[in-house]
């Protein structure tokens, strides 16, 4: 009996070791993984290698990190107040935004010179509504920096869809920069270990992002219940 209850006290300490490892872990693979990719696509040598590199700045750094910032294992401002963790993930977030919409700009423009057709792949097609999507999830979080424009609307609603909702339009950027590493630039860029072990990083980024937002969802219903 005290096997057990030791084993049954120990694991939540466990989970969360696991947790703030996890969470340690992703943020090393989304800035690596940026390095990665501006060392691979050199920036400014073409109009196309804008595309990858402000594309992965805006969805595998800034909203992994715009994310992670309230993740009670591995927030890098944790012992700051919730207001402030709010002010830093609205700068991430309009950064992200920024850099994927020049992203999106730099590809058509490249396409234009090119004389190409424009979006004709699911990466294409996929990638300009996930563009389209993180506008307006952005533009909708305005009443949460602003209470004044949330007129009739209860706040934790609208903090429960904004969570929901940036989780959705994360993982629909996870799975453009997973069809992007389908692209004929970079399976031609490197080997195939460096593009399972990409596609790993990306999965693994997208599960810990999950279990974060659920973890988050089911706690409220906790204590609400």
């Amino acid at each position: 009996m005290m096997a057990s209850s030791r084993e049954t006290d120990s694991e939540p300490r466990v989970y969360g070791y696991a947790r703030t490892a996890s969470a340690v872990l992703t943020h090393f693979i989304s800035v690596v993984f940026a390095v990665f990719i501006a060392v691979l696509s050199r920036p400014g040598t073409s109009w196309f290698s804008w595309h990858p590199f402000f594309m992965t700045l805006a969805f595998s750094f800034f909203m992994t990190e715009a994310i992670l910032l309230f993740s009670p294992h591995g927030s890098p401002i944790k012992r700051f107040s919730h207001k402030t963790k709010g002010r830093v993930h609205w700068m991430l977030q309009c950064f992200c935004v920024s850099c994927a919409v020049l992203g999106l700009a730099a590809i058509c423009y490249n396409k234009h010179l090119n004389g190409k057709p424009h979006f004709t792949s699911w990466h294409g097609l996929l990638g300009l509504f996930t563009v389209c999507v993180v506008v307006v999830q952005s533009l909708a979080a305005m009443p949460l920096m602003y209470h004044s424009l949330a007129k009739g609307w209860s706040l934790a609603k609208l903090k429960r869809y904004h969570a929901a909702s940036g989780l959705v339009t994360f993982l629909l950027g996870s799975a453009s920069l997973l069809l992007g590493l389908c692209s004929a630039w970079f399976t031609a860029s490197v080997s195939e270990y460096t593009w399972y072990l990409s596609a790993l990083c990306l999965a693994f980024c997208a599960l810990v992002v999950m279990n974060q937002v659920s973890s988050a969802y089911t706690a409220k219903k906790r204590l609400q219940s």
